[in-house]
């Protein structure tokens, strides 16, 4: 299969590292060829690498702006994502299913250089893989990886090293907070996934959730990030085909599903011995879901926010 998405997302990233000054990030190129990019580990790469990070996620597939908003009354802005290809933009490309663990290098990798690898059972259960000729992740990481990183990747991918390219942001920088919470309409894909929901029944996704202040570390800014979509976020679908699977599956969708909602998620995080696979799956979802049949106009809601916690975890 040709690589659709990879193509769509390095024609990006060829666009990001022309404006890399303007943008405030840095391409580094490594021993072997490949392009590292920091986007906010030694520089301060702002709003708007940020909001390319999150459509090179997306495969460019998806669209992410900030609007204003309020959090009880007080203002905050809050960042919206739309895409008409919620299947291919959130599930085959933006979710971060790929853990990148080489060495004393940790990172949770997205973007579609996963449809390229194709190690996840996502790929092999929605029947889709590419075979592309460049590549380009994204990288939840406080450091910048190296060859061995690399190497993997052109391993799992069969990708020689010299095309593949790999953006680098930490939570605690703006362009990483942004990169993290523009995933609200993906939360609530995978958990349909999850779920075991046809997806494909998914026509277009909506979704927005407040921006966290940035931390001053990256701990702290997974806190924030996650409890930004967990108790802040608010994501509409529009699908298609009956209403009784969707009034069945929706009070399974929302993150109120889960055993632990009601705690900060840093405090969840700790418990699982800061190990992201150890907490309940069920947990990583939106706050609210609203379904919208276009086949029956009818509408279906689920879910609630949490306006105080998000306020003691922004630090308000």
């Amino acid at each position: 299969m040709s690589g659709v998405l990879n193509k769509r997302a390095c024609r990006l990233t060829e666009h990001l590292l022309e404006n890399s000054g303007e943008l405030k990030v840095i391409p580094h190129a490594l021993e072997n060829g490949a392009i590292v990019v920091d986007c906010g580990i030694e520089t301060p790469a702002g709003i708007q690498a940020g909001l390319m990070l999150s459509r090179i996620c997306m495969a460019d597939l998806g669209q992410t702006q900030l609007v204003p908003g309020t959090l009880e009354g007080q203002p905050l802005p809050y960042l919206q994502v739309q895409t008409d290809h919620a299947v291919e933009a959130c599930l085959l490309s933006q979710y971060a299913g790929w853990k990148i663990d080489v060495e004393k290098f940790f990172a949770m990798g997205s973007g579609p250089m996963r449809a390229a690898a194709q190690v996840e059972d996502l790929y092999r259960t929605l029947a889709f893989g590419e075979s592309p000729e460049k590549t380009v992740g994204v990288l939840e990481a406080n450091s910048l990886p190296g060859v061995a990183v690399v190497e993997k990747i052109s391993k799992a991918t069969g990708i020689d090293p010299r095309n593949i390219m790999l953006l680098v942001a930490p939570t605690s920088s703006i362009a990483g907070n942004i990169q993290v919470i523009s995933r609200s309409v993906e939360t609530a894909m995978h958990k349909l996934f999850e779920c075991e929901f046809d997806v494909h029944r998914v026509q277009a996704g909506f979704g927005s959730a407040p921006l966290a202040p940035v931390a001053h570390d990256h701990l702290i800014g997974i806190g924030r990030t996650n409890d930004s979509i967990l108790y802040g976020s608010a994501v509409t679908l529009w699908v298609t085909g009956d209403d009784e699977s969707l009034q069945e599956i929706g009070p399974a969708i929302p993150s109120n599903s889960a055993a632990c909602f009601g705690k900060p998620f840093l405090e969840v995080f700790k418990e699982a011995n800061h190990d992201f696979y150890e907490i309940d799956p069920s947990f990583f979802s939106p706050a609210v879901v609203n379904f919208q049949n276009l086949d029956t106009g009818n509408v279906f809601q689920f879910g609630q926010m949490n306006t105080e916690l998000l306020r003691h975890s922004f630090g308000f």
